[in-house]
């Protein structure tokens, strides 16, 4: 963590997303385009997943204990293809706290073992980019936006995925979603206090996390340009 390839690969994601941002009008104004972004986007993801799968397998290393995507991230990833294929606004309300702040931290402070440039360090932060990009894409090029019921809803949402994982822990006697102890790499976690301790602090600091990606991206901005919008009127 915090390598020179660590920081380039966070760099490249950045990158791509100031790409994406500068050029939103351009691919908003341009429907073969912005099909074929969003299509490519989930070529990305399904690459991602699929090519992990296939490592796992061709390196007989598949276990049920560690393989399946039942980490948040692999089922961000998974629901974010569903979201660019379908446009929903239902996964879109979760995916964009979930999805792009789960990815972030984990962009941040990867669980990975695998130095650059090895297989799985490229496909971990081609699958992290990808979610965080997928989302950034239906915000905006599509015109989505987070409400305050997105937020809640995200909160709602999480818990009963999470109490869904547990329930596949136990059966698998796993560790998915680090419901039952925490990483073995360093990681967010670390500064949570002990099992179980940890779940509930981190709860507290997803929820922050999520609020401040709704205030800072979309409430303070909304507030300042009906200000803006007021006193152009009263002018």
């Amino acid at each position: 963590m915090f390598s020179v390839s660590h920081w380039i690969a966070i760099s490249l994601v950045a990158c791509f997303c100031v790409i994406l941002f500068g050029l939103r009008r351009a691919i908003r104004s341009n429907p073969g385009l912005k099909q074929s972004i969003r299509l490519l986007l989930v070529a990305v993801l399904l690459f991602s997943e699929g090519g992990l799968q296939l490592w796992y397998i061709t390196q007989e290393v598949w276990e049920k204990g560690n393989s399946l995507p039942l980490e948040l991230c692999g089922i961000t990833l998974l629901l974010s293809i569903v979201m660019l294929l379908t446009r929903s606004r239902l996964l879109y309300a979760f995916l964009y706290f979930a999805g792009i702040g789960g990815a972030f931290i984990a962009l941040l402070t990867p669980n990975l073992v695998y130095p650059f440039p090895h297989f799985r360090f490229l496909l971990f932060f081609t699958a992290h980019g990808g979610i965080i990009l997928a989302s950034l894409y239906m915000t905006w090029i599509e015109g989505y936006k987070p409400t305050w019921k997105s937020l809640f809803f995200t909160m709602l949402c999480l818990n009963i995925v999470a109490a869904a994982v547990y329930a596949a822990d136990r059966i698998l006697g796993a560790n998915y979603m680090f419901l039952a102890h925490k990483p073995g790499t360093f990681s967010v976690l670390d500064y949570f206090g002990p099992y179980p301790y940890y779940l509930l602090v981190e709860e507290v600091f997803a929820f922050v996390v999520f609020l401040l990606m709704y205030l800072v991206f979309f409430w303070f901005p909304q507030r300042l340009n009906a200000r803006k919008s007021g006193r152009e009127h009263t002018l």
